[in-house]
């Protein structure tokens, strides 16, 4: 019998606690931990999605190796939120058909965007409708759980985790991606390949992780001990043509024809700048002209995720969830690929924990600006989130993560002091729109800001 008095209290916030995506990954993660003893309040604009959720969370506590989590659909934010020891948050800015016009917009002007939440012009339309809502989230962070760890995992990452600190200085926040798992990946399959046996997963892999969001890379990569670089190189070099095929474990083709790479981006930009890129093809693809590789994708071995693939797949996890809430599909406890569940035992007096996370530049990239958020590893203790302290890059990528550092603190600023005549220009300055004529770049940007003004705040509806 497992003894719960055992566990570690913890009581956890889940802002967008209707998610079909991260809400049920935290669930099973929880489900399979035996650590922690959970109490997660979930609350989303949409009640009956947080109060669905509940419902599926009571589900996997009945399958729990350890202290089952329970689960309630808080009816307010400051309910959510108080007493909190941990604040997950994450939400979608606008709707699927924002995201839409994110993406063919652009395209009508020959701007070709394969995810468009981070950079480019469907990244920074998106930061215009996030930011706002960030920031009142970190507000009532402020008020109501103001010593409670917070973890944002919503896109545009860097600009959204800025918001959090920038509103309320002294939150205690970060900011999860996993796409640093790619390489990782990579690295434990060539080990595996080495040994002739499968028998060591991505958790095993060290890198020194450099960069900011979805534009990461890795200078020192180990394993069981060895490095790994040596043998990663030479990965490279085998596959730098033909390229090495990666999908995520576990999905079906459609995700895999969309999601997949053949890591020919990031090969190439080894190439170009000598060092490993961590990221997915087609993030990395969005820091750089379109000429670079957006405008051949298929050459390039990615796609462009089209947002009718989202609808159909969001219908899919309604469909999942919905069987999940009335028992016709059973709850497993697994292991997702996701950090929180062990960042989160770490903080709440656990074995510490490091992890690739985004961050306040305080030092760790002493050749980003003083303050930018940026991805790099961190320490997970009792007493907080610490930087590693990174390196720096080669210096011709380092200007270019730099111009995007610069952009994206520019950008939180414009839209914290209601600076609308400064965004047209940051806007214009992007890789993506810079090559445009100033004209069509204005029509565009007009155009984008007129299809998600429902959503905005008065005082940006007038920036075009």
């Amino acid at each position: 019998m497992d003894d719960s008095d055992q566990h570690i209290p913890v009581s956890i916030a889940f802002i967008g606690g209707g998610s079909l995506n991260w809400a049920a990954e935290l669930m099973a993660d929880l489900a399979r931990d035996t650590r922690l003893r959970a109490n997660v309040r979930l609350f989303d604009i949409d009640h009956a999605a947080a109060r669905r959720n509940a419902e599926i969370g009571a589900r996997f506590a009945g399958v729990s190796r350890g202290a089952p989590a329970s689960y309630t659909a808080s009816a307010s934010l400051a309910e959510a939120l108080d007493g909190a020891d941990v604040v997950v948050i994450s939400i979608l800015p606008g709707s699927f058909d924002d995201m839409a016009q994110d993406i063919a917009i652009p395209a009508a002007f020959g701007i070709p965007q394969a995810v468009g939440d981070t950079v480019g012009p469907g990244g920074f339309v998106r930061a215009l409708r996030a930011i706002p809502m960030l920031a009142e989230i970190a507000r009532a962070i402020r008020d109501h759980a103001p010593r409670a760890h917070v973890c944002n995992l919503t896109n545009p990452m860097s600009v959204l985790t800025g918001t959090l600190h920038a509103v309320f200085p002294g939150i205690r926040a970060w900011g999860e991606c996993h796409e640093v798992t790619k390489i990782r990946r990579q690295v434990a399959q060539i080990a595996n390949d080495r040994a002739g046996e499968a028998h060591y997963g991505h958790r095993d892999v060290q890198v020194n992780v450099l960069g900011i969001n979805h534009f990461t890379f890795v200078n020192r990569i180990s394993l069981a001990g060895r490095d790994m670089m040596p043998a990663y190189l030479e990965f490279v070099r085998a596959h730098m043509q033909e390229g090495w095929v990666q999908t995520e474990p576990g999905k079906d083709e459609e995700h895999a024809r969309y999601f997949g790479t053949k890591n020919l981006v990031a090969f190439d930009l080894f190439r170009r700048f000598g060092i490993p890129a961590a990221a997915g093809d087609r993030h990395l693809a969005e820091f750089l002209p379109v000429s670079d590789y957006l405008n051949a994708p298929e050459r390039w071995g990615f796609a462009l995720t089209p947002v009718a693939y989202r609808v159909r797949d969001r219908e899919a996890k309604l469909q999942r969830a919905e069987a999940l809430r009335t028992g016709e599909r059973a709850p497993r406890a697994s292991r997702s690929d996701e950090a929180l569940v062990d960042q989160i035992v770490a903080l709440m007096g656990g074995e510490a924990h490091v992890s690739n996370v985004n961050l306040p530049n305080i030092g760790q990239m002493p050749d980003l600006p003083e303050g930018s958020i940026v991805e790099t590893n961190a320490v997970f203790t009792q007493g907080g989130v610490a930087p590693v302290c990174a390196g720096r890059l080669p210096a011709a990528l380092g200007t270019l993560v730099r111009d995007h550092a610069l952009r994206q603190a520019a950008l939180l600023r414009a839209v914290l002091d209601a600076d609308s005549a400064a965004l047209f220009p940051l806007f214009r300055s992007d890789p993506l729109v810079a090559p445009m004529p100033e004209q069509a770049a204005r029509e565009m940007f007009a155009q984008m800001l007129a299809a998600t003004s429902h959503v905005l705040p008065d005082d940006l509806k007038g920036a075009a």
